[in-house]
């Protein structure tokens, strides 16, 4: 059968087409896990799993541990190559005059002001204290050991550590981060000769005059508050200061300060000699530097006291 088109052109009519059938359903995720192998672990695998996680914990709990030592190291790496260069030319005689002037000259008010405040309160307690016993003239004794044994040189210490120490890690944080050690670098100029050594040995030689001068104006105040405001006998005051103190307590206060200026220059170097992050990093490390100094200062001082009491009686007659 044909049907004529509008062209009066016969077309053929075929069988219709046959239906195609609809996409198979995909299956729900739960029918597609039921389908798929399930993998077991064995008892290997669990074994390493678990010693994986035994030793991670062991890490976590040691970092503390790993993290002081890798400090300690840094510092003794970075003292040992500012050190090195301690007999070779050329002689930083300018840098090292500098450091002096900013570390001793700069922190001498505050040294002055904090000895004499620091002697006239100690005379003043130790004053009241031994008159209720009728031996208030041994208070000159008492105030003059203590200065210069362990106040003398342990306060110098935090007043250093406070501002040159932070003024050193402010200092070379800032030339850190914007580049000008990488420039001397660049330049054939050593870092660890130019920054660090100078520094370091300012402070080493500095810090000894310091605490002398603290106790100096610290006995000054004593002898103030004792002889003149309360009325302490003279002599006798002058005579029991010089049987208690000894020519030996002043040199262990001194050598205290020696190592105390060493340590203070040393971890102000660090912390700015490896500042990162920009200013926030720079801050950071001036923080570290106050807070290690000053608690190193006091540690510091408990071993030392123990060595030099041993090798130099503090007393007349022997330990």
């Amino acid at each position: 059968m044909s049907v004529d088109d509008p062209d009066n052109e016969p077309t053929k009519v075929g069988p219709a087409p046959a239906p195609t059938p609809p996409p198979a359903a995909e299956p729900a995720p739960a029918a597609k896990a039921m389908w798929q192998p399930q993998t077991v672990a064995t008892t290997d695998e669990k074994q390493v799993t678990v010693v994986s996680a035994v030793g991670a914990g062991f890490k976590d709990a040691f970092a503390p541990v790993y993290r002081f030592l890798d400090t300690v190291g840094g510092h003794l790496i970075l003292i040992g190559k500012a050190f090195a260069w301690l007999p070779r030319r050329p002689f930083r005689w300018q840098n090292l005059l500098e450091a002096a002037e900013y570390i001793g000259f700069g922190s001498l008010p505050i040294i002055l002001l904090v000895g004499m405040f620091t002697g006239m309160v100690l005379s003043l307690q130790s004053v009241n204290a031994f008159r209720q016993f009728g031996l208030e003239s041994f208070a000159g004794g008492t105030t003059g050991k203590a200065l210069a044994l362990e106040l003398g040189p342990v306060l110098c210490s935090l007043m250093l550590a406070g501002r040159a120490g932070s003024g050193i890690a402010t200092e070379l944080g800032t030339m850190r981060i914007t580049e000008q050690i990488d420039a001397l670098e660049s330049m054939a100029v050593n870092p660890h000769q130019y920054l660090v050594l100078p520094r370091v040995l300012a402070a080493m030689i500095v810090t000894p005059i310091l605490t002398l001068l603290f106790f100096v104006i610290g006995m000054g105040g004593a002898y103030f508050v004792a002889v003149i405001l309360m009325h302490v006998d003279q002599g006798q005051w002058i005579a029991n200061l010089r049987d208690i103190v000894v020519p030996g307590d002043v040199l262990q206060g001194f050598i205290k300060a020696i190592f105390f200026g060493f340590m203070i220059a040393t971890v102000g170097c660090y912390q700015g000699y490896h500042a990162t992050g920009g200013g926030r990093g720079v801050g950071i490390g001036v923080t570290r530097a106050v807070v290690i100094a000053s608690v190193s200062t006091l540690v510091m001082d408990y071993f030392l006291s123990d060595i030099l009491l041993t090798l130099m009686p503090t007393s007349k007659g022997g330990p």
